[in-house]
């Protein structure tokens, strides 16, 4: 399933949305999973160029989130294209996707669509905590701004004392680098002021709006707290329900994707290698696409099997970045 497969229904969705398409889709397969990025600028600079400006871009969305400053810029540009901007979200635009999908005029979500929090986190942190896995490999522990605010916020409630909240602080520091702790409370800061921004477009009243950001950022409770449309409705969004023959349309988009990224196989090299000493491969991670063309997120390279009986696999990559596609 590729880009050709996808054109007649964006095409059909143009139709019914009186709008020009555009399509941003991470993969979410085991192991190749990929996140909105500064690098995806570049192929939505050229499908908008050859696009030229418009009255009405639908941006169709389907991420688990990324960098916060990328999702800023990427949805800011999109604007300066088009008059008017809705943000399409067949199955889920998490994070950073729920960031875009503020900056909308409008979100179109179907009955299986998910937004989620915007809380910030740093991850691979070089001072960041580690733990171990369980085969004993080293990783950095993300650390959340709203996680730290809210352990600091649940001392409060049973401790008053001015120097044993001071205590607490300094038993924070020595379990996670002052410089750390700087950096998420500052990206939380950030994310607040950008989430802010972004949502006058869709929400003209301060009041609910200071709501809606203030539920994304701290009272969801938990990042992976999802809002489905009743409650982005409920909460003030501006969020509009799709057609029968849209919601047909959507679903068969996704499935194109899904297909095209092979979503539902775990990445695994034994498989590609086949049994034979060496394999070429590409893999397409992402998509970015118009109906004038599409974008992917390649990584490719050569596998290679160690002789038995040691088994060992090594990965030669020749390239990773987004290409053209035929």
């Amino acid at each position: 399933m590729t880009h050709a497969v996808r054109l007649p229904l964006y095409q059909q969705i143009e139709q019914d949305r009186g709008s020009r398409v555009l399509a941003l889709v991470n993969s979410e397969r085991l192991g190749l999973q990929t996140q909105i990025a500064s690098d995806a600028v570049a192929p939505f600079v050229s499908l908008l160029d050859d696009m030229g400006p418009v009255p009405k871009i639908s941006l169709i969305l389907d991420t688990n989130g990324g960098q916060t400053s990328a999702a800023w810029r990427l949805i800011n540009m999109i604007h300066s294209f088009c008059d008017e901007l809705e943000v399409i979200v067949p199955t889920k635009a998490m994070s950073a996707g729920t960031l875009m999908s503020l900056g909308a005029d409008k979100i179109v979500m179907t009955k299986q669509a998910a937004l989620g929090p915007i809380d910030p986190s740093l991850d691979n942190h070089p001072l960041a905590p580690i733990t171990h896995t369980a085969t004993g490999q080293v990783v950095r522990v993300p650390v959340s701004a709203e996680a730290v605010r809210g352990y600091i916020d649940e001392v409060k409630k049973d401790v008053t004392d001015p120097a044993a909240i001071a205590s607490v602080w300094t038993h924070l520091a020595t379990q996670i680098h002052p410089l750390v702790l700087g950096e998420v409370f500052r990206a939380g800061a950030q994310i607040r002021d950008l989430a802010s921004e972004l949502i006058k477009r869709q929400v003209p009243d301060e009041t609910i709006r200071n709501e809606i950001i203030q539920l994304l950022c701290s009272d969801s409770g938990s990042h992976d707290y999802t809002i489905n449309r009743r409650k982005a409705e409920a909460i003030g969004l501006t969020v509009e329900k799709p057609s029968a023959d849209l919601y047909k349309l959507l679903s068969a988009v996704t499935k194109s994707y899904n297909l095209e990224l092979k979503t539902l196989e775990p990445y695994s090299p034994f498989v590609l290698l086949g049994g034979q000493p060496h394999a070429q491969y590409v893999l397409v991670r992402g998509l970015i696409e118009s109906t004038d063309a599409s974008y992917g997120f390649v990584t490719e390279g050569q596998l290679a099997a160690a002789p038995a009986p040691a088994g060992n696999i090594t990965d030669q990559k020749s390239f990773e970045g987004w290409r053209k596609l035929p």
